[in-house]
């Protein structure tokens, strides 16, 4: 399944886009994922500005594209000039080390049409990227992914390969196919095209089937829900969208949901690896003091029974420095104030229990409607914030909601915050990039959960199908307000923190992040990195969760 996702990743869009201004800056069509693909893969030209591939159809002649990028970011606006221009030549390479020649990628020319795709005539300006490119690029992207499936064939045949060892591998890059057909058949409003493609791909995407079809099945709903807004738009007779029917929007309970999620917090180590770098950022903060107060935003995903603040309870009692004299003060905020203060009032006597002073409050607000004067805080405490998982809901096209709640918290003067985020880019401007990219991140993540469980594990259906579907579907299917499932790279909330006036705090833990792979004994395949002060936990070598930690 990586093979195929790294032969259509391959030919993804990678786009600049600044909170700051709202042009792109650059454009490019990165094959560097091709090297993850065990045939040969096309010629990545190195330090250059053009980055062009070829396509093939039957043997014919291929055909290049090429996208001019500005050498110098940032020079100067006259310096970002946007042009694209079809590439009229096409180099023969040499015999790779398995003997396969990349002349299976075509070794003609053919000269292609004289109409110019340049957007713009005016050299200071950066040109609009209008939605038949966008539509373009793709539509070069699926076809390439073709040429590299007759490339395969090829090599299969001269070298002996056995089509029973890579029957799997061609199904599902035909499965991958077919989603982005029919993805860009939906960008485009082609209901009937798109309808057809459905159809055909809930035939191949099963549920219990390969990690890759399971995953599949996900995106196939999220394609359908958005194909549904297509036809009955929002708010005609009385049409609900999919997430507000799915129990995604705030206030909305769901069982299903509930049970997925304490399956992923028991089986998965996602919310774990959370919970384990924020309490070991309180711990440091409660050394020398003698009170910390910890903001929890969103009470850590609504789990039921608060198990990050009982392991953080846990860790305090058992301190080599013996019975703990500090108090701790955890204000929870949420929608839910019976739940919130159940769950704290069974917290306090838990706290009681372990001999530790705990003072337990909840904010019956969502993040967004957040005051300064809501929090309770004394002079002589320490203020820790604490957001897993939440701050990406808050993320909007406005870019002003994010910019308030953090605006707020850096009021409060926090000596740390630690944020906790999927590190993926599910926030993009154009749908079929936004579609891409969550492809490629939750078939990792399902993947990893095929390495755990076996294919017919209950367990393993209910977090695929009652948790991750359900922000699959969220990504894939709902946009403006709808849309909470926001995630964005590390990269960008580095931006985002910097601008609200946090400074980053590196994480010198990796050691401990070792010691507790080992002691909660991760499945081979999942690694703990330290990367510009921030601990990323990823799937073979597939970035999934990053936290990192900030003050004022």
């Amino acid at each position: 399944m990586a093979n195929e996702l790294a032969a259509t990743n391959s030919f993804s869009e990678e786009i600049s886009y600044h909170d700051d201004d709202d042009q792109f800056k650059a454009l490019d069509l990165c094959l560097s994922a091709l090297a993850c693909y065990p045939y040969p893969f096309l010629p990545i030209p190195e330090n250059s500005v053009a980055t062009s591939f070829s396509t093939t159809n039957n043997g014919n002649a291929a055909a290049g594209a090429t996208f001019l990028m500005p050498e110098e970011p940032g020079t100067g606006r006259d310096s970002k000039r946007l042009k694209r221009s079809f590439s009229v030549s096409e180099s023969l390479g040499s015999s790779d080390t398995n003997g396969c020649s990349s002349s299976y990628y075509g070794s003609a020319s053919v000269e292609m049409s004289s109409r110019s795709l340049v957007r713009s005539s005016s050299v200071t300006s950066l040109p609009r990227l209008h939605f038949r490119d966008h539509i373009w690029t793709y539509t070069q992207r699926y076809l390439a992914a073709e040429a590299v499936e007759e490339a395969v064939s090829s090599f299969e045949a001269e070298n002996g390969i056995s089509g029973e060892d890579h029957q799997g591998n061609k199904d599902g890059m035909r499965l991958v196919q077919l989603l982005i057909a029919c993805a860009e058949a939906v960008a485009c409003r082609d209901k009937s095209h798109a309808s057809a493609l459905l159809s055909e791909l809930r035939a191949h995407a099963v549920v219990f089937g390969s990690s890759f079809q399971r995953v599949a099945s996900c995106f196939v709903q999220g394609l359908a829900d958005r194909m549904t807004l297509l036809v009955q738009p929002l708010g005609s007779n009385g049409f609900r969208s999919p997430a507000t029917m799915l129990g995604l929007m705030e206030g909305v309970e769901s069982d299903k949901k509930a049970e997925g999620l304490s399956l992923v917090y028991e089986l998965c180590p996602q919310i774990q690896f959370g919970h384990f770098v924020a309490n070991s950022s309180i711990l440091e903060a409660f050394e020398g003091e003698s009170s910390v107060h910890v903001v929890d935003l969103g009470m850590t995903l609504g789990l039921p029974g608060g198990h990050q603040w009982r392991q953080l309870i846990h860790s305090l009692a058992n301190r080599a420095t013996g019975p703990p004299k500090g108090r701790l003060k955890v204000t929870a905020i949420g929608l839910h104030a019976q739940k919130l203060q159940a769950i704290g009032g069974e917290l306090e006597v838990y706290a009681h229990s372990m001999n530790v002073n705990m003072v337990f409050s909840g904010i019956n607000k969502c993040l967004e409607n957040i005051r300064p004067e809501d929090f309770d805080i004394v002079e002589d405490e320490v203020l820790v914030v604490n957001s897993i998982f939440q701050l990406h809901c808050v993320v909007k096209e406005s870019r002003g909601a994010l910019n308030s709640v953090l605006r707020i918290i850096h009021k409060l003067q926090p000596k740390t915050l630690v944020l906790v985020e999927q590190d993926s880019n599910h926030n993009g401007p154009f749908f079929l990039g936004r579609f891409m990219e969550a492809l490629h991140y939750y078939s990792a993540i399902f993947d990893s959960l095929d390495a755990m469980l076996p294919k017919y594990d209950t367990r393993r259906a209910k977090m695929e199908q009652f948790y991750f579907a359900e922000q699959i579907k969220n990504i894939v299917s709902c946009e403006g307000p709808e849309r909470v499932e926001r995630h964005e790279r590390v990269d960008q909330w580095r931006r985002r923190m910097s601008r609200a006036g946090f400074l980053p705090v590196p994480i010198k833990m990796i050691s401990q992040a070792k010691q507790w792979m080992a002691r909660v004994k991760l499945c081979d395949g999942h690694t703990i990195v330290e990367e510009k002060g921030c601990l990323i936990l990823g799937w073979k070598s597939k970035p999934i969760v990053a936290a990192s930690c900030w003050k004022c």
